[in-house]
C-alpha cells in the first residue's frame, strides 16, 4: 500500500474510533455523567451504564491483546465479556475502567501508525483477521454500546 493511501486509511481508522464520525464519541459521552446514575437500572433494561462501559472496556482490551500478544486468551464468551447483573462501580472504579479504555485505544493506534503494521495481512495467531479488520470491530461496537449509554442517559433525565 502507498505510504499516502496508508496514512490516510490509518487517519479514517482513528477517527471512526476516537472521534466517533456519526455518533457522540465515547468520551463525551461519559464526560460530565452524574455519579449517581452509573450504577442506576432503568426498567426494562438489563444492563446499567456501568455495565456498558465495563463490557466497552473487556471487549476493547481482548481485541487489543489479541492483536498484540499471540499468547492471549480471551474471556470466556458471553459471561466473560460481562461484569455480573448486580456489578456496581465505585468512583476510583469508574476512573479506573475511562482510563483503560482510554489506554487500550492508544495502543491500538500506536499499532495502526506504526509503518511496520501490515493492516490487511491476517494476524498469524488467527481465523483470518487482520488489523483493519480488528480496528473496524473496535469502532462499530464502540460506537453501538456508546449509542446505548447515551440512551440510558436519555431515559434517565441526563442528556441534553
Amino acid at each position: 500500500m502507498e505510504p499516502q493511501a496508508r496514512a490516510a486509511l490509518v487517519a479514517e481508522l482513528i477517527e471512526l474510533m476516537a472521534g466517533g464520525n456519526a455518533h457522540v464519541p465515547f468520551a463525551q459521552a461519559c464526560a460530565g455523567l452524574d455519579a449517581s446514575l452509573r450504577n442506576r437500572a432503568v426498567p426494562g433494561l438489563p444492563y446499567t451504564i456501568w455495565h456498558l462501559v465495563e463490557h466497552l472496556r473487556i471487549a476493547q482490551h481482548d481485541i487489543v491483546a489479541f492483536c498484540l500478544d499471540p499468547a492471549h486468551v480471551s474471556p470466556a464468551w458471553p459471561a466473560g465479556y460481562w461484569p455480573a447483573p448486580g456489578a456496581a462501580v465505585d468512583e476510583a472504579g469508574w476512573q479506573a475502567a475511562l482510563y483503560a479504555i482510554a489506554h487500550d485505544q492508544e495502543r491500538f493506534i500506536d499499532l495502526l501508525n506504526d509503518p511496520a503494521t501490515d493492516l490487511l495481512a491476517p494476524l498469524p495467531h488467527g481465523t483470518g483477521q487482520n488489523i483493519f479488520r480488528e480496528a473496524l470491530l473496535i469502532g462499530d461496537h464502540q460506537g453501538y454500546h456508546t449509542g446505548q449509554i447515551v440512551l440510558l442517559q436519555r431515559l434517565l433525565g441526563d442528556w441534553v
